[in-house]
């Protein structure tokens, strides 16, 4: 009898464990899941820092659209991280636009952004395939982003396969329809069967906003991982990059110097010469590492070897916030190109 009952007791002690354990564990998946992005809708919750922000940077495990400065990249929603400074490859030449992708790996640069219109996709490949094997950088290190034109939208699968060949480096990491038009949901959801084959890791818009992404996701499977739009200090659209980031999706900018034609007077700009001096660097750096304590990605474009390697180099200072104020006043809702 007293051995029968040591048996019930024992069984009871261990339904009793099994029960916390498994409470405890359902648990942490809910505090996980309540977390992360919802893909379905796109919020991203319990985020009170918001997306990109300082704050959360060294945490150990990163979160979806959190900068990680000493990685210098930033997870995305598809689950693939993406660096946050790069070059932007807009009206390079073939020899010029090799040359250029080259000497960004060279310099430790990981982020190229190229385009179907931009006339130069097979020359950012063929920068690539001689990077790899100059300097010996794994593929995987290497990110590359093109786009389709609504020219395209008609027949995407024909667009996307011709952004694979004429790149040749094995997949797309990412790919963006260049800005709305009629056919974009039907390009976007061809994309989608090229992410489930493996030929393209992750999606993302150009030139949408608050009204054009209200309108499209729903009409979506896949969230963007990346929305990219011109900002730059005389154009900072402060209401659209926050409505983007909440929704777990990560803004990044073209011409973040302004813009050919403009680029002189915004590198001259009073206010950001005098925060360049105070740290002893360039205009061109102070406007990048304002972009980036945003939580904005950056993709300045340039042929010139030096300032591509300059501007990679904007770790070794940080704006303080009286600082980012100071640019931040600067915003003229100042559009420099009609996307």
């Amino acid at each position: 009898m007293r051995r029968m009952k040591k048996i019930i007791t024992a069984l009871l002690v261990f339904l009793l464990l099994f029960c916390l354990a498994a409470c405890a564990n359902m648990k942490n998946q809910q505090a996980s899941q309540e977390s992360a992005v919802d893909l379905r809708t796109g919020e991203t919750k319990d985020r009170p820092n918001g997306i990109g922000s300082e704050k959360e940077k060294g945490d150990g495990n990163m979160n979806v659209g959190t900068f990680d400065f000493e990685k210098k990249s930033v997870l995305l929603n598809s689950g693939y991280e993406m660096p946050i400074m790069g070059l932007g490859t807009y009206s390079l030449s073939h020899d010029t636009c090799v040359n250029s992708v080259k000497s960004l790996l060279k310099n430790g640069g990981r982020l190229i952004d190229t385009a179907y219109m931009y006339g130069n996709e097979d020359a950012v490949g063929e920068g690539v395939r001689q990077a790899m094997k100059e300097f010996g950088i794994p593929r995987e290190e290497i990110f590359v982003i093109t786009k389709i034109y609504p020219s395209q939208f008609h027949d995407p699968e024909a667009a996307i396969d011709m952004a694979l060949e004429k790149l040749d480096i094995g997949y797309i990491d990412m790919m963006l329809l260049h800005h709305p038009g009629t056919g974009d949901v039907k390009a976007y959801l061809a994309m989608e069967e090229y992410v489930r084959q493996g030929k393209i890791r992750s999606l993302g818009l150009s030139n949408w906003y608050v009204e054009e992404l209200t309108a499209f996701l729903p009409q979506v499977n896949i969230v963007p991982a990346l929305v990219q739009n011109e900002i730059h200090p005389y154009y900072q659209e402060q209401d659209v990059v926050p409505f983007i980031q909440k929704k777990g999706i990560v803004v990044q900018c073209w011409y973040p110097l302004g813009g050919r034609g403009h680029t002189a007077a915004l590198l001259n700009d009073g206010t950001i010469a005098e925060i360049a001096k105070a740290h002893g660097v360039s205009a061109a750096q102070v406007i990048l590492r304002w972009d980036l304590q945003r939580g904005i990605v950056v993709v300045p474009g340039s042929s010139n070897l030096r300032h591509i390697k300059e501007n990679l180099d904007l770790f070794g200072f940080a704006l303080t916030e009286a600082e980012m104020q100071s640019i931040r006043e600067l915003d003229r809702n100042e559009k420099h190109d009609w996307y």
